[in-house]
């Protein structure tokens, strides 16, 4: 035999624990006792026991015993009850009330017989609170050895407050079996399957500005997201338009992001639009990304124009209709990675290594293909408004983005690309868009 625990332990509330779990803060009060006959030590709740006390807050004396076998009961305990017990892991502790102090127990992961035995209960319920100078009103021996379970069992009663408990416990009613928790479980996660679903739903239709996206926008890749958040009803009217007019959008985009940008002027870039509107192969240097920069770089007639940020429409915060806990459709509003101007694989592998003096700023780096002001960014929220960017480098992957062979991806990535690059005038280009876009003759399958 051997005592892990000898001495006093304080009290609050008449209560002190064992708990196993080391995810657990301890049992509820009902819960412990839940189907119990017996009081005093509840162990309804897996690997864990509820202690309860005479004395309501103070020191009261404390034992603890692990037997190899049943020890034999002492007459000199008033009260004595029985119950089974399973440690869940192998840290067993007794606990006091809010983990003030805890006591390591040392016991296995097996099945044991648990006796709690007090004296002076009454006693020291009478006198409520212990302070220093008062002798040990209670006291209390709490033994463990290995035994199969068995029901909870009241040994003997002779003090009031353990009555109470004794009928109290009674009063509770059975612990839920295995079959009935796994049925709360499930209907539990049903539940929350189905609140998350309906918040995703409505967050995505808040994104889209009222509207169900289609399966091919929500799939789409490219600049879709972000050619929604500056006008989500044009985008679906492209998605609805068919393949011919989203090419011919795609092609318009690109024509009309040059023209502002000036780089129409330019023979290789007429060329690329030539090709475009023909439907045929871009000419080099569109073939490369690395060689369209290169050109744009080194070309002497480029136009020395700047452009400021293109601004998305302020729209009421998304609110979730569910209260799911942990639902990510609750946090604020997602940023969206925006690269622009040096764009592609190009942009991103460059994005790799911050400019000078932009460290950690969540700006990606200029491009080194150009002595020119080339700025590329990853989140707009955090750009000032006076910001101003090269105009033909925010133009020029319009050309590339209207050639990709996905007629919607095309189209929304050329669009945007021209809404960065027409900047603050943003509107007259999406007005124009969606004018080409109800003027176009319906498809017909």
């Amino acid at each position: 035999m051997r005592r892990p625990v000898v001495g006093e332990a304080f009290v609050h509330y008449g209560q002190i624990y064992v708990e196993s779990d080391p995810e657990s803060f301890g049992p509820d009060l009902p819960k412990a006792f839940a189907g119990q006959s017996a009081g005093l030590c509840g162990a309804a709740v897996p690997g864990a026991l509820w202690l309860q006390t005479g004395l309501h807050t103070g020191d009261v004396g404390f034992t603890v015993e692990v037997h190899e076998q049943a020890p034999p009961l002492d007459a000199v305990w008033e009260d004595v009850v029985e119950v089974s017990f399973r440690p869940v892991s192998a840290d067993s502790r007794l606990v006091q009330w809010a983990g003030e102090a805890a006591w390591p127990l040392g016991l296995e992961e097996r099945d044991y017989r648990v006796r709690y035995c007090a004296q002076g209960m009454d006693r020291a319920h009478q006198q409520d609170t212990r302070p220093d100078e008062v002798p040990q009103l209670d006291r209390y021996l709490l033994q463990f050895w290995p035994a199969p379970p068995g029901p909870d069992r009241v040994l003997k009663q002779t003090s009031a407050v353990a009555a109470y408990w004794h009928s109290f416990a009674r009063e509770q009613p059975p612990p839920p079996t295995s079959a009935e928790r796994a049925e709360a479980e499930r209907r539990e996660r049903l539940a929350r399957e189905k609140a998350e679903r309906k918040s995703r739903l409505a967050f995505e239709r808040w994104q889209w500005g009222g509207h169900t996206p289609t399966p091919a926008l929500r799939e789409a890749e490219g600049d879709v997201r972000g050619l929604r958040d500056f006008d989500p009803a044009l985008l679906l009217a492209i998605d609805a338009a068919g393949p011919a007019v989203q090419r011919a959008v795609a092609v318009l985009a690109a024509r009309r992001a040059c023209e502002a940008a000036g780089l129409d002027g330019l023979d290789w870039v007429a060329d690329g639009l030539t090709a475009l509107a023909e439907g045929g192969e871009l000419p080099p240097p569109f073939d490369d990304d690395a060689r369209m920069w290169e050109a744009l770089a080194r070309h002497p007639r480029v136009p020395d124009r700047t452009v400021g940020r293109a601004v998305r429409p302020e729209r009421p915060p998304f609110e979730s209709p569910s209260a799911v806990p942990g639902d990510f459709t609750s946090c604020p509003r997602r940023v969206e990675t925006a690269v622009v101007g040096p764009a592609g694989a190009f942009a991103r592998a460059s994005s790799s290594s911050p400019e000078p003096g932009h460290e950690g700023s969540g700006v990606p780096a200029a491009s080194a293909a150009s002595d020119a002001l080339i700025v590329t960014w990853a989140s707009f929220e955090r750009l000032d408004r006076s910001l101003r960017m090269s105009q033909p480098h925010m133009a020029l992957p319009a050309v590339p983005a209207a050639a990709g062979p996905d007629p919607l991806r095309a189209a929304a990535d050329a669009v945007y690309a021209a809404v960065i690059a027409y900047g603050e005038n943003h509107r007259v280009l999406l007005d124009e868009i969606r004018s080409a876009v109800e003027g176009a003759a319906p498809e017909h399958p």
